[in-house]
C-alpha cells in the first residue's frame, strides 16, 4: 500500500524549528482527512472575524462554537456510553460467576450459606440476606444466620403488589431485612422470591455501604435472573411443587 504523502518539513526526524505555517498548510494539503480523522482538533481552531463593526455579529464564528460544543456534547455522551457498557459487562460477569456458585451448592444449607456469605464477595455488596414471610403457625425465627423471618404482607409493602425487584438510596435498610447490618446500608436491592406456589412469599435482599450502588430506574433483569435461578434450587433441595 503507498504511503500517504507528507511535507517534507513534517517527516520523521525533522528539526522542531522547522514547523512553521506553511509546512502545517502544506501538509494539510496534502492530507484533506487529517482534520476529520482527527476530530478533537476542530474545537482548537478559531476561525478570523469577517466583520469589526459592533453589534455585527459573525456567522462563521458562531456555527464554529456552535460545531465545537456539539463535537464536545457528542464525546461526553460516547464516554458515557462506554462506561454504562463496562459497568454492565462487569454486572454480568458477577452474576454468571454467582449463578455457577449457587449451582456447586452441595445440600439446601450450603446454598444457604453460599447466598448469604459468598454473594456478597461475588456481587460486590456488603450485605446479603434471605427474607421469608412468616405462614400462618410456622416458625417466627429462621433456623439459619443470614435468613429472616418477615410479617405477612411486608414483601408487597416493601416491594409493591405484584413489583418483581426495587432499587433505591436509603439512609439505613430495614432491620427486619437486614438484621444487624441495617445501619450501613445506603442502597439496597430488593428482589422478590416466589419459590412455589402457596409457600410465603420472600425476598432477596442486597445492600451496599455506596449509596451509588443500586438506584431507583437502574435495570434489575440480572438479578431477577438470579432469584430465578434461585427458586429452582429451592425447589429441587426442598422437593417443592412447581
Amino acid at each position: 500500500m503507498p504511503s500517504k504523502p507528507t511535507s517534507p518539513n513534517l517527516r520523521r526526524g525533522a528539526p522542531t524549528g522547522a514547523l512553521d505555517a506553511e509546512a502545517v498548510r502544506d501538509y494539510l494539503l496534502e492530507n484533506p482527512n487529517f482534520l476529520t480523522e482527527n476530530p478533537d482538533l476542530l474545537p482548537l481552531l478559531q476561525p478570523a472575524a469577517k466583520h469589526a463593526g459592533r453589534n455585527v455579529l459573525d456567522m462563521g464564528q458562531i456555527v464554529a462554537r456552535r460545531l465545537g460544543d456539539e463535537l464536545t456534547r457528542l464525546q461526553e455522551a460516547q464516554d458515557e456510553l462506554l462506561a454504562n457498557g463496562r459497568a454492565n459487562l462487569a454486572a454480568q460477569s458477577q452474576v454468571h460467576a454467582a449463578a455457577l456458585a449457587l449451582l456447586g451448592a452441595r445440600n439446601f444449607e450450603h446454598l444457604i450459606h453460599i447466598v448469604t456469605r459468598d454473594l456478597i464477595e461475588l456481587l460486590g455488596v456488603d450485605t446479603v440476606t434471605l427474607c421469608v414471610e412468616a405462614a400462618g403457625d410456622g416458625p417466627t425465627k429462621a433456623p439459619m444466620g443470614g435468613v429472616y423471618i418477615i410479617p405477612e404482607g411486608r414483601v408487597d409493602g416493601l416491594l409493591g403488589p405484584n413489583v418483581p425487584a426495587w432499587l433505591e438510596a436509603v439512609q439505613g435498610g430495614d432491620y427486619m431485612v437486614f438484621g444487624p447490618s441495617a445501619g450501613l446500608v445506603r442502597s439496597q436491592a430488593l428482589i422478590r422470591l416466589c419459590p412455589s406456589p402457596g409457600a410465603p412469599p420472600g425476598l432477596l435482599a442486597l445492600g451496599s455501604r455506596d449509596g451509588e450502588k443500586f438506584q431507583a430506574g437502574q435495570g434489575t433483569e440480572l438479578l431477577q435472573f438470579l432469584c430465578r435461578l434461585l427458586e429452582r434450587l429451592f425447589r429441587a433441595w426442598l422437593d417443592l411443587p412447581k
